[in-house]
């Protein structure tokens, strides 16, 4: 397998990064390896996963993303059909279902860079390599890997305002209680 360059925004994740996406998901991130990307004020907005859970459930998105405005915004793109309708550019447009296949198979290899699970080794996320089933999973990977990966994930990002191409901050008025002056100066800023 030919070795992939680093994520161009990956970095550690402190524990200020977990409590700040247990903030944002409601819950506790499990199998945190990474912060793929972050949103422009500090925060995690896609964590990089492994791909099997402490418990041993095997987890095949590894690139999540959990910034709660993009979220909120995909999930209304979600709710147009937009899916249904990238699906089917993805059916009759080469130009664009070739990238995206090659999206899927750096998805697999950016995974096994981290492990392995059998159960879903030849399973991406979003729909690749041939639907598009999540465009959470789809921008995720655009905003970690930067763009011109997935294309997809790219036109998805493109549509939302301050998303694309540099992940603009929203989240002093989405976010209570993740204000990175709150914590204190995180290491993993520090390195930046």
């Amino acid at each position: 397998m030919t070795s992939l360059a680093p994520l161009p925004h990956e970095t550690p994740a402190s524990p200020r990064d977990l409590e700040i996406m247990r903030l944002q998901l409601g819950r506790d991130m499990r199998g945190v390896v990474s912060i793929a990307r972050r949103c422009g004020c500090g925060r995690p907005a896609v964590v990089r996963t492994a791909p099997r859970l402490e418990d041993g459930t095997p987890f095949p998105t590894s690139l999540y993303l959990t910034l709660p405005w993009l979220t909120l915004e995909l999930s209304r793109l979600e709710a147009t059909g937009l899916m249904a309708e990238l699906t089917e550019r993805l059916e009759s447009d080469e130009q664009l279902a070739a990238p995206y296949r090659a999206a899927h198979e750096r998805y697999l290899a950016r995974r096994a860079e981290i492990g392995e699970a059998e159960e879903v080794a030849h399973v991406s996320a979003g729909g690749m390599p041939t639907r598009v089933k999540c465009l959470h999973a789809l921008a995720g990977q655009s905003l970690a890997e930067g763009p011109g990966i997935n294309l997809v994930g790219d036109q998805v990002l493109a549509m939302i305002d301050g998303a694309a191409p540099e992940l603009v901050c929203r989240c002093q008025d989405e976010e209570p209680g993740t204000d990175p002056d709150e914590h204190g100066t995180d290491e993993a800023e520090e390195g930046r």
